[in-house]
Protein backbone atom coordinates (compact mmCIF):
# COMPACT_ATOMS: atom_id res chain seq x y z
CA UNK A 1 0.00 0.00 0.00
CA UNK A 2 1.37 3.15 -1.12
CA UNK A 3 1.73 6.28 0.86
CA UNK A 4 3.62 9.24 1.68
CA UNK A 5 5.65 10.11 5.32
CA UNK A 6 6.46 13.01 6.39
CA UNK A 7 10.10 13.86 7.19
CA UNK A 8 10.80 14.36 10.81
CA UNK A 9 14.11 16.14 11.71
CA UNK A 10 15.73 15.25 14.81
CA UNK A 11 18.71 17.59 16.08
CA UNK A 12 20.37 16.62 19.76
CA UNK A 13 22.90 18.98 20.86
CA UNK A 14 25.14 18.58 24.11
CA UNK A 15 23.49 21.06 26.85
CA UNK A 16 27.00 21.82 28.45
CA UNK A 17 29.29 23.22 25.96
CA UNK A 18 27.16 22.67 23.08
CA UNK A 19 28.79 19.35 21.95
CA UNK A 20 26.96 16.99 19.44
CA UNK A 21 25.77 13.93 21.07
CA UNK A 22 23.66 13.13 17.35
CA UNK A 23 21.85 14.48 14.63
CA UNK A 24 19.45 12.31 11.78
CA UNK A 25 16.86 12.81 9.66
CA UNK A 26 13.79 10.13 9.30
CA UNK A 27 12.10 9.90 6.08
CA UNK A 28 9.57 7.44 4.55
CA UNK A 29 10.87 4.36 2.73
CA UNK A 30 10.74 4.87 -0.97
CA UNK A 31 7.77 3.12 -2.89
CA UNK A 32 8.94 0.56 -5.57
CA UNK A 33 6.32 0.14 -8.41
CA UNK A 34 4.77 -2.79 -7.18
CA UNK A 35 4.21 -1.92 -3.52
CA UNK A 36 6.10 -0.29 -0.55
CA UNK A 37 9.74 -1.89 -0.97
CA UNK A 38 11.13 -3.48 -3.78
CA UNK A 39 11.30 -6.99 -3.69
CA UNK A 40 14.04 -9.53 -5.14
CA UNK A 41 12.47 -11.79 -7.74
CA UNK A 42 12.72 -14.27 -4.95
CA UNK A 43 10.31 -12.30 -2.72
CA UNK A 44 12.70 -11.27 -0.88
CA UNK A 45 13.55 -7.79 0.39
CA UNK A 46 16.79 -6.74 -0.66
CA UNK A 47 18.93 -6.44 2.58
CA UNK A 48 21.09 -2.82 3.25
CA UNK A 49 24.93 -2.68 2.96
CA UNK A 50 27.08 -3.37 6.23
CA UNK A 51 28.37 0.43 6.70
CA UNK A 52 24.45 1.86 5.61
CA UNK A 53 22.74 3.56 8.16
CA UNK A 54 19.72 2.19 10.05
CA UNK A 55 16.21 2.05 8.32
CA UNK A 56 15.00 5.16 7.80
CA UNK A 57 17.66 7.07 9.02
CA UNK A 58 19.66 9.78 7.08
CA UNK A 59 22.79 10.81 8.69
CA UNK A 60 23.56 14.44 8.50
CA UNK A 61 27.02 15.75 7.71
CA UNK A 62 28.85 16.64 11.07
CA UNK A 63 28.65 20.73 9.94
CA UNK A 64 25.17 20.73 9.90
CA UNK A 65 25.00 18.84 13.34
CA UNK A 66 27.35 20.95 15.22
CA UNK A 67 25.00 24.45 14.17
CA UNK A 68 23.91 23.84 17.37
CA UNK A 69 24.80 27.75 19.20
CA UNK A 70 26.60 26.51 22.27
CA UNK A 71 25.51 27.10 26.09
CA UNK A 72 26.53 30.13 28.10
CA UNK A 73 29.11 28.62 30.73
CA UNK A 74 27.10 29.95 33.70
CA UNK A 75 24.68 27.45 33.17
CA UNK A 76 25.77 24.18 34.94
CA UNK A 77 24.05 20.85 33.56
CA UNK A 78 25.47 17.73 34.84
CA UNK A 79 27.32 15.64 32.25
CA UNK A 80 25.48 13.71 29.90
CA UNK A 81 22.24 15.40 31.23
CA UNK A 82 19.32 14.45 29.08
CA UNK A 83 15.58 13.53 30.75
CA UNK A 84 16.10 13.29 34.39
CA UNK A 85 15.80 15.43 37.00
CA UNK A 86 18.55 17.33 38.86
CA UNK A 87 17.95 16.43 42.81
CA UNK A 88 20.63 19.01 43.44
CA UNK A 89 19.64 22.00 41.17
CA UNK A 90 20.29 24.73 44.07
CA UNK A 91 23.09 22.80 45.22
CA UNK A 92 21.61 22.44 48.61
CA UNK A 93 21.11 18.67 48.43
CA UNK A 94 21.68 17.34 52.04
CA UNK A 95 24.31 14.97 50.56
CA UNK A 96 26.21 17.70 49.04
CA UNK A 97 26.16 19.88 52.17
CA UNK A 98 27.47 17.07 54.30
CA UNK A 99 31.44 15.79 54.20
CA UNK A 100 31.16 11.98 54.12
CA UNK A 101 34.76 11.61 55.05
CA UNK A 102 34.42 13.37 58.57
CA UNK A 103 34.28 10.67 61.16
CA UNK A 104 33.10 10.91 64.76
CA UNK A 105 36.13 10.97 66.93
CA UNK A 106 34.71 8.29 69.21
CA UNK A 107 32.85 5.70 67.65
CA UNK A 108 34.39 6.42 64.21
CA UNK A 109 31.14 5.77 62.67
CA UNK A 110 29.87 8.30 59.91
CA UNK A 111 26.39 9.21 61.87
CA UNK A 112 24.62 10.12 58.57
CA UNK A 113 21.69 10.19 59.46
CA UNK A 114 21.81 12.35 62.01
CA UNK A 115 23.63 14.67 59.99
CA UNK A 116 21.27 14.38 57.33
CA UNK A 117 18.45 15.82 59.49
CA UNK A 118 20.45 19.11 59.96
CA UNK A 119 20.34 19.70 56.16
CA UNK A 120 17.27 18.78 55.10
CA UNK A 121 14.44 21.52 54.18
CA UNK A 122 11.67 21.38 55.96
CA UNK A 123 9.19 23.82 54.61
CA UNK A 124 7.71 24.56 51.45
CA UNK A 125 8.34 28.03 49.36
CA UNK A 126 6.12 29.31 47.47
CA UNK A 127 6.98 32.10 44.99
CA UNK A 128 4.92 34.45 43.28
CA UNK A 129 6.29 36.12 40.72
CA UNK A 130 4.47 39.74 39.27
CA UNK A 131 5.25 41.08 36.11
CA UNK A 132 5.12 45.01 36.68
CA UNK A 133 1.62 47.16 35.06
CA UNK A 134 1.36 48.65 32.31
CA UNK A 135 4.24 51.47 32.01
CA UNK A 136 4.87 54.66 29.82
CA UNK A 137 6.93 52.73 26.80
CA UNK A 138 7.93 56.23 25.46
CA UNK A 139 9.58 57.85 28.52
CA UNK A 140 13.63 58.30 27.68
CA UNK A 141 15.15 57.14 31.11
CA UNK A 142 13.88 54.58 33.49
CA UNK A 143 12.45 57.33 35.50
CA UNK A 144 10.43 58.81 32.92
CA UNK A 145 8.61 54.97 32.19
CA UNK A 146 6.07 55.58 35.01
CA UNK A 147 2.72 53.79 35.53
CA UNK A 148 -0.01 54.60 33.00
CA UNK A 149 -3.38 55.60 35.12
CA UNK A 150 -4.45 51.16 32.90
CA UNK A 151 -1.16 50.30 34.87
CA UNK A 152 -2.09 51.80 38.39
CA UNK A 153 -5.88 50.16 37.81
CA UNK A 154 -3.96 46.99 36.65
CA UNK A 155 -1.71 46.88 39.86
CA UNK A 156 -5.08 47.78 42.31
CA UNK A 157 -6.32 44.48 40.68
CA UNK A 158 -3.18 42.26 41.18
CA UNK A 159 -3.31 43.65 45.01
CA UNK A 160 -6.43 42.75 45.86
CA UNK A 161 -6.22 39.45 44.50
CA UNK A 162 -3.00 38.09 46.30
CA UNK A 163 -4.92 39.69 49.40
CA UNK A 164 -7.89 37.63 48.36
CA UNK A 165 -5.86 34.46 48.90
CA UNK A 166 -5.73 34.87 52.72
CA UNK A 167 -2.06 34.35 52.62
CA UNK A 168 1.01 35.45 55.35
CA UNK A 169 2.97 36.76 52.85
CA UNK A 170 6.72 37.08 54.30
CA UNK A 171 8.33 39.88 51.94
CA UNK A 172 8.11 41.75 48.72
CA UNK A 173 10.84 41.75 46.81
CA UNK A 174 11.14 43.94 44.06
CA UNK A 175 13.13 45.00 40.44
CA UNK A 176 14.62 48.75 41.69
CA UNK A 177 13.52 49.95 38.06
CA UNK A 178 10.43 52.54 38.41
CA UNK A 179 8.08 50.52 37.17
CA UNK A 180 8.36 47.61 39.64
CA UNK A 181 9.12 49.65 42.66
CA UNK A 182 5.52 51.64 41.41
CA UNK A 183 3.89 48.35 41.20
CA UNK A 184 4.96 47.02 44.38
CA UNK A 185 3.42 50.27 46.31
CA UNK A 186 0.31 49.61 45.02
CA UNK A 187 0.13 46.38 45.64
CA UNK A 188 1.53 46.56 49.19
CA UNK A 189 -1.21 48.61 50.18
CA UNK A 190 -3.70 45.63 49.96
CA UNK A 191 -0.71 43.86 51.70
CA UNK A 192 0.39 45.72 55.38
CA UNK A 193 3.16 45.05 57.05
CA UNK A 194 4.78 43.33 54.37
CA UNK A 195 8.44 43.96 54.48
CA UNK A 196 9.44 45.65 51.11
CA UNK A 197 13.16 44.67 49.52
CA UNK A 198 14.54 46.41 46.33
CA UNK A 199 17.02 44.81 44.21
CA UNK A 200 19.20 45.25 41.05
CA UNK A 201 19.28 41.95 40.81
CA UNK A 202 15.59 41.21 39.12
CA UNK A 203 16.14 44.67 36.78
CA UNK A 204 14.68 43.90 32.99
CA UNK A 205 17.45 42.64 30.61
CA UNK A 206 18.54 39.84 27.87
CA UNK A 207 19.01 36.76 29.99
CA UNK A 208 19.96 34.33 26.82
CA UNK A 209 19.81 34.56 23.56
CA UNK A 210 16.36 33.14 22.68
CA UNK A 211 15.71 29.77 20.39
CA UNK A 212 14.21 30.08 17.84
CA UNK A 213 15.51 33.70 17.37
CA UNK A 214 12.91 36.08 16.72
CA UNK A 215 13.26 39.06 14.01
CA UNK A 216 11.70 42.09 16.47
CA UNK A 217 13.65 41.83 19.16
CA UNK A 218 18.03 41.29 18.44
CA UNK A 219 20.09 42.90 21.42
CA UNK A 220 23.56 42.98 21.22
CA UNK A 221 25.55 40.32 22.45
CA UNK A 222 27.19 41.97 25.28
CA UNK A 223 23.94 42.55 26.97
CA UNK A 224 23.43 39.28 26.86
CA UNK A 225 26.65 38.65 28.48
CA UNK A 226 26.14 41.37 31.11
CA UNK A 227 22.42 40.94 31.82
CA UNK A 228 22.55 37.11 31.18
CA UNK A 229 25.23 36.53 34.26
CA UNK A 230 23.17 39.44 36.95
CA UNK A 231 19.87 37.46 35.79
CA UNK A 232 21.03 34.10 36.94
CA UNK A 233 22.37 35.16 39.68
CA UNK A 234 19.11 36.75 40.36
CA UNK A 235 17.53 33.07 40.26
CA UNK A 236 20.54 31.53 42.10
CA UNK A 237 20.05 33.77 45.15
CA UNK A 238 16.21 34.01 45.46
CA UNK A 239 15.22 30.38 43.73
CA UNK A 240 16.15 27.42 46.02
CA UNK A 241 14.50 24.92 48.55
CA UNK A 242 13.81 26.38 51.83
CA UNK A 243 16.64 26.81 54.64
CA UNK A 244 16.98 23.85 56.84
CA UNK A 245 16.44 26.20 59.91
CA UNK A 246 13.01 27.31 57.91
CA UNK A 247 9.93 25.72 60.15
CA UNK A 248 6.79 27.17 58.38
CA UNK A 249 5.85 27.75 54.59
CA UNK A 250 6.74 31.17 53.63
CA UNK A 251 4.91 32.94 51.05
CA UNK A 252 7.21 35.92 49.23
CA UNK A 253 6.38 37.76 46.15
CA UNK A 254 8.42 38.87 43.71
CA UNK A 255 7.37 42.21 41.40
CA UNK A 256 10.05 42.28 38.51
CA UNK A 257 9.29 41.85 34.63
CA UNK A 258 8.64 39.47 31.67
CA UNK A 259 11.89 38.37 30.87
CA UNK A 260 13.46 38.39 34.16
CA UNK A 261 10.05 35.66 35.16
CA UNK A 262 10.10 33.63 31.72
CA UNK A 263 13.43 32.95 32.74
CA UNK A 264 13.27 31.74 35.69
CA UNK A 265 10.79 29.42 35.26
CA UNK A 266 12.39 27.76 32.81
CA UNK A 267 15.51 27.15 34.98
CA UNK A 268 13.23 26.34 38.04
CA UNK A 269 11.72 23.65 36.08
CA UNK A 270 14.59 22.52 34.21
CA UNK A 271 13.45 23.14 31.02
CA UNK A 272 15.73 25.09 28.62
CA UNK A 273 15.99 27.99 29.12
CA UNK A 274 17.02 29.74 25.67
CA UNK A 275 13.15 28.82 25.19
CA UNK A 276 11.93 31.82 27.89
CA UNK A 277 10.94 33.65 25.23
CA UNK A 278 8.34 31.17 23.71
CA UNK A 279 6.03 32.32 26.90
CA UNK A 280 4.35 35.52 27.21
CA UNK A 281 3.02 37.66 30.23
CA UNK A 282 0.52 40.13 30.55
CA UNK A 283 0.76 42.77 33.10
CA UNK A 284 0.13 42.32 36.53
CA UNK A 285 0.31 38.57 35.78
CA UNK A 286 0.81 36.25 38.59
CA UNK A 287 3.07 33.27 38.25
CA UNK A 288 2.83 30.87 41.19
CA UNK A 289 5.97 28.40 41.72
CA UNK A 290 6.10 25.93 44.71
CA UNK A 291 9.67 24.50 45.75
CA UNK A 292 8.91 21.30 48.61
CA UNK A 293 11.39 20.67 50.71
CA UNK A 294 12.73 17.89 48.67
CA UNK A 295 13.58 20.00 45.48
CA UNK A 296 11.02 19.35 43.55
CA UNK A 297 9.18 22.27 42.15
CA UNK A 298 5.51 23.01 40.94
CA UNK A 299 4.18 25.48 38.54
CA UNK A 300 0.82 26.37 39.78
CA UNK A 301 -0.05 29.17 37.30
CA UNK A 302 1.79 31.25 34.91
CA UNK A 303 0.92 34.50 34.05
CA UNK A 304 -2.55 34.51 35.33
CA UNK A 305 -4.84 37.98 35.17
CA UNK A 306 -8.07 35.95 34.96
CA UNK A 307 -8.79 38.40 38.20
CA UNK A 308 -8.61 41.58 35.36
CA UNK A 309 -11.66 42.33 33.35
CA UNK A 310 -10.73 41.82 29.69
CA UNK A 311 -10.72 45.79 29.27
CA UNK A 312 -7.90 46.17 31.53
CA UNK A 313 -5.74 43.45 29.90
CA UNK A 314 -2.65 44.51 28.41
CA UNK A 315 1.21 43.60 27.65
CA UNK A 316 3.20 45.84 26.87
Amino acid sequence: MSFRRRALALAACGLAGGSVLFSAVAVGKQPGRGGDAESRPGGSAAAPPASAAPQGLLLLPPAAAASCPPAPGWIERPAGSGGYWDSNWDRREPLALINLKKKNEETGEEELASRLGHCKAKATRHIFLIRHSQYNVDGRADKDRTLTPLGREQAELTGQRLASLGLKFDQIIHSSMTRATETTEIISKHLPGVKKISTDLLREGAPIEPDPPVSHWKPEAVQYYEDGARIEAAFRNFIHRADAKQEEDSYEIFVCHANVIRYIVCRALQFPPEGWLRMSLNNGSITHLVIRPNGRVALRTLGDTGFMPPDKITRT
